[in-house]
């Protein structure tokens, strides 16, 4: 890191404690007020939202209602862990538009946002079709011919951005990306000289998603949500957006979510629906339950990187309009395949 990152001229111009000029700060605030709402637009969408303890069951189709067109859309999951691919797939078939989504680290369901057409902007940490794979040529050839654009920050700062959502704080301050050129592509990002130490520091706004997608292993009927391994970011992501859909391996009983208190990640009343979706994530893994369907995605990645256009148009004719149900998706990957990423899934407990 170069020494400036950290040791700033204690000299140097200091603008109300920003490492910029007066007409700088000023261009930053500019920028920060419209990215992030105001406190008292916080509390009334918060007052606005039904909070009460009462059944948030739906179909996968009733729960895409909630998404609407031009929607901010917050993802849960990391990579090929617990995406919960049910709802985009639901989510291109209802045909949305102009979604611009979040996610911390974004794989093969980043494709399927862009080339669907249903998603125009990814802001996220890495963009891949999975770590096997590479850089997504889908995402290349919609970003580079600009039908699509690509926010990069660094992993840490898409964290600490939705923990300032989520504790209803206009931004967080992080030391992640100074002396990075990823900070020369994010003009958001406002320096500041610490008032306490004098160093440097980067200010970098809250996100507020209009609506997150999060699958978990189970849930009550309620939305009292219970995750199994890493839960990424997705406890952040919950408190910060307006709306919360969850799909889940299995609804179970409030008494069971009661036995084991400790294991419930997201409470009731920060959820809007919850929808039981037997193998959401497929076909990527949920901990504990499957691994990544891994033949599924390597006849996946072959036919797209072969042609990032008409490969994926195959690839939704066939498994994301073609079925006429999740479970008709799910039929389409095959039962072997299904039995094999749920008997590895298993093992990692049995270990």
């Amino acid at each position: 890191m170069p020494p400036d990152a950290m040791s700033p001229d204690p000299d140097g111009p200091v603008v109300s404690g920003f490492s910029r000029t007066g007409d700088d700060v000023v261009s930053g605030f500019s920028r920060t007020e419209r990215l992030v709402p105001s406190y008292s637009q916080l509390r009334q969408s918060l007052a606005r939202r039904d909070r009460s303890l009462r059944s948030k069951v739906m179909s996968i189709e009733d729960a895409t209602s909630l998404v609407r067109d031009g929607d901010t859309v917050g993802i849960g999951g990391s990579t090929m862990s617990r995406t919960p691919m049910g709802m985009i797939w639901a989510l291109i078939r209802a045909r949305k538009s102009r979604l611009s989504c979040i996610r911390s680290i974004v794989s093969s369901d980043g494709d399927l946002l862009f080339g669907s057409r249903i998603c125009d902007r990814i802001t996220t940490s890495w963009f891949s079709q999975g770590i096997l794979w590479g850089v997504s040529k889908v995402m290349r050839h919609h970003v580079e011919t600009g039908a699509a654009a690509y926010d990069e920050w660094s992993h840490m700062a898409i964290g600490m951005r939705f923990r300032a959502g989520a504790m209803g704080l206009p931004f967080m301050p992080i030391r992640s990306m100074l002396g990075s050129d990823v900070l020369q592509q994010r003009p958001e990002a406002i320096e500041m000289i610490c008032p306490y130490t004098r160093e440097k520091l980067l200010l970098v706004p809250a996100i507020n998603p209009d609506v997150a997608l999060i699958h978990v292993q189970r849930c009550d009927e309620f939305g009292n949500a219970q995750i199994d391994g890493l839960p990424f970011m997705d406890i952040d992501l919950a408190m910060a957006a307006n709306r919360v859909i969850l799909t889940t391996e299995r609804i179970v009983s409030n008494d069971q979510i009661r036995r084991a208190p400790d294991h419930t990640k997201i409470p009731f009343f920060a959820v809007d629906a919850v929808v039981e979706l037997p193998f959401g994530c497929a076909p990527h893994e949920c901990s504990g339950v499957y691994e990544p369907m891994m033949q599924h995605m390597e006849s996946y990645v072959a036919l797209v990187n072969g042609d990032p256009v008409d490969g994926m148009r195959q690839y939704l004719d066939q498994f994301v309009f073609g079925p006429s149900s999740w479970t008709g998706f799910l039929e389409r990957i095959g039962v072997d395949e299904l039995v094999r990423a749920s008997r590895a899934g298993r093992s990692l407990d049995d270990a």
